[in-house]
């Protein structure tokens, strides 16, 4: 299929995994050598179409050589105290980069408060954390290493370990043109390596996108125009990535426990209000919301059906129609939603072995 000039003109300035990497001309300087190389993202057109603009830092371009560099970082156990944890210990693969915890477990045995996010398709995404108070994954990296009930380290250990392990420097090298190395960036070359986490090959993408008419079954079918059209479920998770990049109160409690964006902005009106998350590979991020305290995909979608609380303040206003009878989801309805939500399974992102370990 011949690309779109706006495809085109994106391919230019993000990446993925390619077939045959080369140097950029003019990227080479003055002494002859030359810099990282573009690496390029093999993302549909149908997958540009996003609510949002890509979300890439002009000055962290992603590269093979800063990608490469990432992965090794996110997979590595020196970023914690004990050398026991890394991004990769909440952040699974086979998970879809989440943690199947309720709460992830930080190297002394505490706890959090909030289930871990996943990590897919970031490359749109305006903020980071449940609370949004990150604005780029650069920013999003820089927390669990000093975090006390996550990797319980500082950064100035961190920089000094990556310095003495003998991989790294001439990694640092190929990736930012230095062996210098410190937070900046370490977080950088993690956010590059989490930018080619990109997922849309699910069934749900053959047969909406592709026009495979057999990729999805009738009952997923009937699940897949009740998201779209009555249920409204894609008022909030806009396709093609699922999700609108909102922060909202979808009404889990009368009285918020957690402030959520609240806590971040000082602002009342914004209690009880969290990230809207993408719904690729839903079936594998279990358990759900922001403290996990649903164990299946059933209990959410019965929640939508029947317990959102009307009476909590700050309420989005695109849960009026779960409580004015708009959308009325029998048992039937339910379970069709469930079977579609599971046809958003990308198995080949989960066992992709350029995103697995490489230590």
């Amino acid at each position: 299929m011949q690309r779109s000039p706006k495809a085109l003109i994106v391919f230019a300035l993000i990446s993925t995994v390619m077939v045959g990497c080369r140097k950029d001309p003019a990227m080479e300087d003055a002494t002859g050598s030359t810099g990282p190389t573009p690496l390029e993202l093999n993302i549909p057109d149908w997958a540009l179409a996003q609510i949002h603009p890509l979300n890439i830092p002009a000055d962290n371009p992603t590269t093979v050589e800063g990608v490469a560099l990432g992965r090794r970082l996110f997979y590595e156990k020196a970023l914690s105290d004990n050398y026991t944890m890394s991004c990769a210990s909440c952040h699974q693969q086979a998970h879809a980069f989440t943690d199947p915890l309720r709460f992830s477990v930080g190297t002394d045995g505490s706890m959090g408060t909030r289930n871990s996010m996943s990590v897919q398709n970031t490359l749109w995404d305006n903020f980071f954390f449940w609370d949004g108070r990150a604005a780029s994954l650069e920013q999003q990296a820089l927390g669990p290493v000093k975090n006390p009930i996550e990797l319980r380290n500082t950064w100035p250990v961190v920089e000094q370990r990556i310095r003495l392990l003998p991989e790294y420097p001439e990694l640092f090298r190929a990736a930012f043109g230095s062996t210098d190395i410190d937070s900046v960036r370490i977080t950088k070359a993690i956010a590059q390596f989490e930018r080619t986490l990109l997922s849309f090959g699910s069934r749900f993408d053959r047969y909406h996108y592709e026009g495979d008419s057999s990729a999805l079954n009738a009952q997923e079918k009937r699940g897949r125009s009740l998201f779209l059209n009555d249920g409204h479920c894609a008022q909030c998770h806009a396709l093609p990535n699922f999700q609108d990049n909102a922060l909202r109160n979808i009404g889990l409690d009368i009285t918020p426990p957690d402030d959520g964006l609240a806590a971040v902005t000082g602002i009342s009106t914004d209690r009880g209000k969290f990230k809207n998350t993408t719904l690729r590979n839903i079936a594998l991020t279990a358990p759900y919301m922001h403290d996990g305290r649903f164990e299946t995909l059933e209990q959410v979608v019965a929640f939508y059906a029947d317990s959102v609380e009307g009476s909590t303040p700050n309420l989005d206003n695109h849960m009026n129609v779960f409580l004015n009878g708009t959308v009325d989801l029998d048992a039937q309805d339910q379970a069709d939603l469930v079977a579609f939500l599971r046809a958003l399974t990308d198995s080949a992102f989960v066992t992709n072995p350029a995103f697995s370990d490489p230590h």
